[in-house]
């Protein structure tokens, strides 16, 4: 079994130059952690999660270094202003992605060594599908219960 045949082709990608607002909207309604990002060709650029976004509002190390208090519950209204900031100051860089024809297996251990829970498919640079551990998952169960 190869990642073609059990990916998901419906993704829902942000650009670069959209407003965090854009894709935390897209993670509530859609019920979904995260987002591929794209360029206008639809090469893969980078990703953004819930993570990240979250991650924006926490004390940078040097600050936590100082051994400042911090009143956590009063940071949380740094969300607002985290909202009006463009994915691209936020996003993870750099992502890693697999291709088509990779074995489901290969891609659930890729998954497995990197903490990932689903990696972008892509051919050529350009973005063509997700694949979950879940994915990979149903879809050895499904082989193994009709065979």
């Amino acid at each position: 079994m190869i990642v073609q045949s059990i990916m998901s082709t419906d993704v829902k990608t942000v650009t670069a130059d959209q407003p965090v607002k854009d894709i935390a909207l897209m993670m509530i309604m859609d019920h979904i952690s995260g987002a591929p990002v794209v360029d206008a060709d639809n090469n893969l650029i980078g990703i953004i999660s819930e993570k990240d976004i979250l991650q924006h509002m926490f004390p940078k190390l040097e600050d936590i270094m100082s051994d400042t208090h911090f009143d956590f519950e009063n940071m949380e209204t740094n969300y607002k202003e985290t909202m009006n900031v463009k994915i691209s100051e936020i996003m993870t860089h750099g992502v890693d992605s697999i291709d088509l024809d990779m074995p489901c297996l290969k891609a659930a251990s890729t998954m497995w060594l990197k903490k990932y829970r689903r990696i972008p498919v892509t051919q050529n640079g350009k973005l063509v599908g997700i694949v979950s551990i879940g994915d990979v998952h149903r879809a050895i169960f499904k082989s193994c219960m009709t065979s």
